[in-house]
């Protein structure tokens, strides 16, 4: 596993100068991940904020070859371009080893692209499908999506008279994931670089299809300050609401336990979208979703091998 040294060293594969919002985590995810692949690499990108950021025409910030694609189709776009390359070099056209990315949001993940993700994986593309997960549809507006928490209030879920947020909690797609049966399988955040970037190579290496599911706080829809970025991605984990684990092969394996595993309410009270968590009535919500949060802790803890416990 490469050093933070070596990776410093390593071409920055995303340029500045993008429109990314100041302390959004989904261009710090990306960096890293493209430090570990390298140039050898096709990446394509969903319809989303990451798109809508990096490739305002006439200008583009990547620097590997890129398809940009519908909401829907990143995973049926990037699984094609993985069975063009295979043919070519069964032809003996091409002897080159490359890699194969596809990026979504949420949205384009969770939602509207679940078909075409589900359809890759079943098929054995060897592709790293990486999904940058901010929590709602922030590019068009903050729209709930199937990975909003429990009562965030969006713009389509507003909290007001007769609503407390969104009433669902959010879908499990990791496990969702992992249930397809491919070689690989994790979660993690931007801010614990060395565990990003250890499972950024592994699902590289991977014989077959991987997933990614990372992280991805987004100033603007979860209404934080713009530097605590990096705070409130720990604080997801210190909590266990976004628990850092892998499945290798079937195999879950808990990548950290912390320490001290720290109330949701540390994580929660920095966020305005659950402001209303702290208004007349809104213990009951704090609790249920700290309920839910231990639930699926305790499920995760009965299947996975254990680290030894740290809290960094």
């Amino acid at each position: 596993m490469a050093t933070l040294k070596e990776l410093a060293k390593r071409d920055d594969l995303l340029s500045g100068g993008h429109r990314a919002c100041a302390g959004c985590a989904m261009t710090s995810i990306v960096r890293q991940i493209l430090l570990v692949a390298g140039k050898d690499v096709v990446v394509g990108c969903a319809t989303g904020c990451l798109e809508v950021t990096t490739t305002i025409f006439p200008y583009s910030a990547w620097r590997v070859p890129f398809i940009h694609t519908a909401f829907e189709n990143v995973a049926a776009t990037i699984s094609g371009v993985e069975t063009a390359y295979r043919s070519l070099r069964k032809q003996g056209v091409l002897n080159k080893e490359m890699r194969f990315i596809a990026f979504g949001g949420d949205g384009g993940t969770y939602d509207i692209g679940i078909q075409a993700l589900s359809g890759a994986l079943e098929r054995g593309h060897r592709m790293l499908y990486v999904c940058y997960d901010n929590e709602a549809y922030m590019n068009t507006g903050v729209q709930r999506s199937g990975a909003t928490p429990f009562s965030a209030n969006t713009t389509t879920c507003p909290v007001g008279e007769c609503s407390t947020g969104k009433p669902q909690f959010n879908k499990d797609l990791t496990a969702i994931v992992a249930a397809h049966g491919i070689p690989y399988v994790a979660q993690t955040t931007s801010a614990h670089w060395r565990d990003l970037t250890t499972k950024v190579e592994k699902a590289l290496n991977a014989d077959g299809p991987s997933f990614l599911n990372v992280l991805s706080p987004c100033v603007v829809g979860w209404e934080y300050p713009s530097d605590q970025t990096v705070q409130i991605a720990k604080l997801a984990v210190d909590t266990c609401f976004w628990p850092l684990y892998e499945v290798e092969n079937g195999k879950y394996r808990l990548n950290l336990i912390p320490a001290e595993k720290k109330p949701l309410d540390e994580w929660i009270k920095r966020q305005g979208r659950f402001k209303h968590f702290y208004k007349p009535g809104g213990e009951e919500l704090l609790a249920k979703a700290q309920a839910e949060v231990d639930r699926r802790w305790e499920r995760l803890l009965a299947v996975s091998e254990k680290p030894q416990k740290q809290s960094k």
